[in-house]
């Protein structure tokens, strides 16, 4: 006799390891990040070195994510996961090798950094299209909340934490990120639920299964408003590169206080995760109209932030970043999913993915060059009102989007 499904959407244990894993990659990630951050700006003095730390990471991002949405529609996707976070382990090792050598060269950082963006590329798409067969679709809304909230809490935790062991050395924090990576890899390939590869139509080839995937979202119009929002809001707008140079150079804290920084950014997103998680579907009206508010937020919340000379008032802007981006990330998630076939949801995944990828990292390297050219607080006022002038647009563009109102009405349309 088949057991009834769980009525909560924790009581799924493949969820639940999914959840960890995403908890234990976050941290690794962030924790990592503050390190080679630091590192490198401590090492030059040179914001560029940050902006050419983002470039590394994007470029394989950008060259890879596309094929690897079409690699995780036909190949089980655990296995993708548990061998990209082996790769992403041995990066930190050796990091950790870099580090103990005290290098001054930064050549090899970018090279280890490339290497994590190719393993990125390719765990990205698999991970984002798994969740929609962990739970039932009636509980895929709240599944996104609580996935958000693993991976924002790591976020809290991960630059704080990151920050505290790098004052013991940076070796400390690689000898971390190493072992979280390969507890994640263990526990992604200890879920049991399997997914049917996609069918493949005899005489396609990778080519043609990737470009009818970007077919796919440029004609459904809420997919790619919702995508593309974000995109150009994080890459006109988006501060984290230059947050060692605002905690040395304008706020006057350390390694730890820049560890907060980051960390307040996810305290407002894991608290919007939160709040969003704990409310049933049917309360999850006017979906369209919250993305744009959400951006809209964000982009005032940077306007402060660049305008702050109070490691506080900084800190403060910083969360309000974090409220305003979670409530348009889990509207945008959710429809990037509801809205994909099961059998495309790799490819859909791996398009939505690039454009993170392009926000956040090609996001970077646009950081360090205007704040290299006009200063770090010109660039960073900048960027804020080009968020708020790209919200403006986007509602005008995108009328479909901002008329959503239950995220349980979004369904895949006929569309090739």
């Amino acid at each position: 006799m088949t057991e009834p499904a769980p009525s909560h959407v924790l009581g799924h244990r493949d969820f639940r390891l999914f959840l960890g894993a995403r908890f234990a990659a976050g941290l690794a990630m962030q924790m990592q990040a503050v390190a080679i951050g630091w590192y490198l700006y401590d090492l030059t003095g040179d914001p560029m070195t940050l902006g050419y730390a983002g470039l590394a990471v994007f470029l394989p991002v950008a060259l890879l994510t596309l094929p690897a949405g079409d690699v995780s529609d036909r190949v089980d996707r655990r296995w993708i996961l548990g061998r990209m976070h082996l790769t992403l382990a041995l990066c930190a090792t050796i990091l950790l090798g870099l580090t103990a050598t005290a290098t001054a060269a930064t050549g090899p950082f970018y090279a280890v950094l490339a290497l994590s963006g190719m393993a990125r590329a390719f765990s990205a798409p698999a991970i984002q299209s798994f969740t929609p067969f962990l739970v039932p679709r009636t509980q895929f809304a709240n599944a996104v909340a609580w996935s958000s909230s693993a991976s924002q809490t790591a976020t809290i935790l991960g630059p704080a934490l990151g920050g505290f062991l790098y004052l013991f050395g940076p070796t400390v924090v690689f000898a971390a990120c190493l072992a979280m990576s390969l507890l994640v890899a263990s526990a992604l390939v200890s879920i049991r639920t399997q997914v049917a590869p996609a069918v493949v139509e005899a005489g396609s080839t990778a080519l043609s299964r990737t470009a009818f995937g970007l077919r796919y979202v440029w004609r459904q119009p809420i997919v790619l408003g919702a995508i593309s929002l974000d995109m150009f809001a994080v890459l006109l707008g988006g501060v984290t590169a230059l947050l060692p140079v605002f905690a040395r150079d304008i706020l006057g804290v350390g390694p730890d206080g820049l560890g907060l920084m980051r960390s307040s950014v996810a305290a407002g997103a894991v608290s919007m995760a939160l709040l969003l998680a704990t409310l049933p579907a049917a309360r999850h009206p006017h979906a369209g109209l919250t993305i744009f508010l959400g951006v809209a937020l964000f982009g005032a919340a940077i306007l402060v932030f660049g305008l702050s000379t109070s490691f506080v008032l900084s800190l403060v802007a910083l969360f309000v970043m974090g409220l305003g981006d979670m409530a348009s990330v889990f509207v945008r998630s959710t429809v990037v999913q509801l809205a994909a076939p099961d059998e495309m949801r790799g490819r859909v995944s791996a398009v939505y993915m690039l454009f993170v990828g392009a926000s956040n990292e090609l996001g970077e390297f646009r950081a360090g060059l205007a704040a290299a050219w006009l200063g770090a607080v010109p660039a960073v006022l900048l960027g804020g009102a080009s968020t708020l002038a790209v919200v403006a647009l986007w509602a005008w563009l995108f009328p479909g989007l901002r008329r959503i109102d239950r995220l349980a009405d979004v369904a895949p349309r006929p569309g090739s």
